[in-house]
């Protein structure tokens, strides 16, 4: 046999990535790990193992772009110790920004806008290996053999790709993700985009029109999730209600959004359904009603309010009133018992009064919200309201920001407070973050509970009943009763 040469296989790139934002960036991430786990690359929990390093980012407020841009930025040190490592950012913040991130972060390679996720992976493959190759034929001889523009030097070493176009199709795109073990919840992504352009928001620049998938094609996902041992789905859209309102015509007086949970409510094996992110003027009576008569549907809305002022929702483009907002809880409590309500809330919207904020106090206080996420007005280039007078001085954001949280984590403690002594449904999500000796999950209502248990809880239905509270976690001991002789109170 005649000797040959022994070909060097360089092994497959390990791959990190970060996520800022919200659970449709969770989403996306996880179909861009699919992807690279698809092609034989292994995710590692660091940037410090990684060959590939991403950052899936976020536009929606100041302080996430900053984050992505400042943790980037801090990598630029890890690229010139370990040249062949390609760095990536990825999502809303890459879509608004595109080719211009390039200009400060010279070891960046790689911008990928949000219609472009499904991309990353052959773009990723394209970079390894022009990086692979470049180092291979110049870092690995001498400096003075090295030819052309780059001299040798590391410094100079660039390939990179830049796609924020749009592409036909996009939505369906998001359909794939990698499920570890005993993993029990997933999120399926519905749609695509808004058009609704609240004036804060950029929302519709960096995702586009809104952009729906097909009920037949998100339920084939679904059904595969579930044979995978997933039992609780979480259906995504930037105004999920508002799902197919282009695309599909209701049927029987359903809008398309009904008709997608009625389908994804029959699939077999499913124990759980929840929806984010509503909009108050997609709560038609077909949404209410569907909230009484499917089982599967959690109770649990998120509910975005933004502000309690009349003014202020007109100056935001919201579309509702607050009369009409206290109306619609109302209606939703008086539809399914025990529900949970959360919301989001911005203080500090230009132009916003004392009397503007205060009437925003009363409404939470009126509402006894189970929890909000309560935000300071951060300004967003091409929006709208970057560009009004009367912009809030910092200082009066800070205090109606501590203001507003004390009063949401009063009624959170009270709602939570009422579960002592009751018996809840948990869905055990694996340890609890805090200390690994106990386990965490959540109730349908969407309220954490820690308890005591092994490994045989995780990715299972637990009936635990709640012996304290401490901040907005419950705790509680598991029921060894058999399950089919307990009586669930929803939490």
């Amino acid at each position: 046999m005649r000797a040959g040469r022994v070909l060097f296989r360089p092994p497959m790139p390990k791959f990190f990535i970060k996520t800022y934002g919200c659970q449709m960036n969770e989403r996306d991430s996880e179909q861009v790990a699919h992807s690279l786990s698809a092609r034989g690359y292994e995710r590692v929990r660091s940037e410090g193992e990684a060959d590939v390093v991403l950052l899936n980012t976020c536009s929606v407020r100041d302080m996430a772009d900053q984050k992505a841009l400042g943790k980037m930025g801090m990598l630029g040190r890890m690229a010139k110790e370990r040249p062949h490592v390609v760095f990536g950012l990825l999502g809303c913040m890459a879509q608004a920004r595109g080719k211009s991130l390039l200009k400060n972060l010279p070891h960046l390679d790689l911008v990928v806008g949000t219609q472009k996720f499904h991309r990353v992976a052959e773009y990723v493959d394209e970079l390894v290996a022009k990086k692979r190759s470049w180092i291979s034929e110049n870092v690995q001889r001498p400096t003075s053999n090295v030819q052309g523009p780059m001299e040798g030097r590391m410094d100079d070493l660039r390939f990179s790709i830049v796609d924020i176009a749009e592409e036909s199709g996009s939505q369906s795109t998001i359909r794939e993700q990698e499920l570890a073990p005993k993993q029990a919840t997933a999120f399926v992504s519905v749609m695509q985009g808004c058009n609704m352009h609240c004036t804060f928001c950029i929302v519709p620049q960096t995702r586009g029109a809104e952009r729906s998938r097909s009920i037949p094609e998100i339920v084939n996902e679904v059904r595969d999730l579930v044979s995978s041992g997933i039992k609780e789905v979480t259906l995504l859209g930037q105004i999920v209600n508002l799902y197919g309102r282009y695309e599909f015509p209701k049927v029987d007086n359903k809008s398309p959004f009904v008709q997608l949970l009625e389908a994804v409510h029959r699939i077999d094996g499913l124990e759980r359904l929840r929806f984010t992110s509503p909009h108050p003027i997609g709560f038609r009576a077909d949404l209410i009603g569907a909230l009484e008569r499917l089982p599967k549907l959690v109770e649990h809305v998120h509910l975005p309010l933004q502000s309690g002022s009349n003014t202020i929702l007109r100056a935001m483009h919201r579309a509702y009133t607050a009369e009409k907002y206290v109306d619609l809880v109302r209606r939703i409590r008086r539809a399914r018992r025990g529900i949970a309500i959360t919301a989001d809330i911005i203080v500090g919207f230009p132009g916003e009064s004392d009397d503007d904020y205060q009437q925003t106090r009363r409404l939470v206080e009126q509402v006894q919200f189970d929890n909000a996420f309560v935000f300071r007005y951060s300004p967003r280039r091409d929006t709208p309201a970057a560009e009004m007078p009367n912009q809030v001085d910092e200082k009066v954001k800070e205090e109606r920001n501590h203001d507003l949280l004390e009063v949401v984590n009063e009624s959170a403690r009270r709602a939570n407070e009422r579960l002592i002594g009751r018996e809840v449904e948990v869905l055990c999500g694996g340890s609890s973050r805090t200390n690994a000796e106990r386990l965490m999950g959540r109730t349908r209502s969407n309220k954490i509970v820690i308890f005591e248990g092994d490994s045989e809880f995780v990715g299972e239905l637990v009936d635990v009943r709640v012996e304290r509270v401490t901040g907005f976690s419950l705790y509680g001991t598991p029921l060894a009763r058999p399950k089919s002789t307990r009586t669930r109170i929803a939490a």
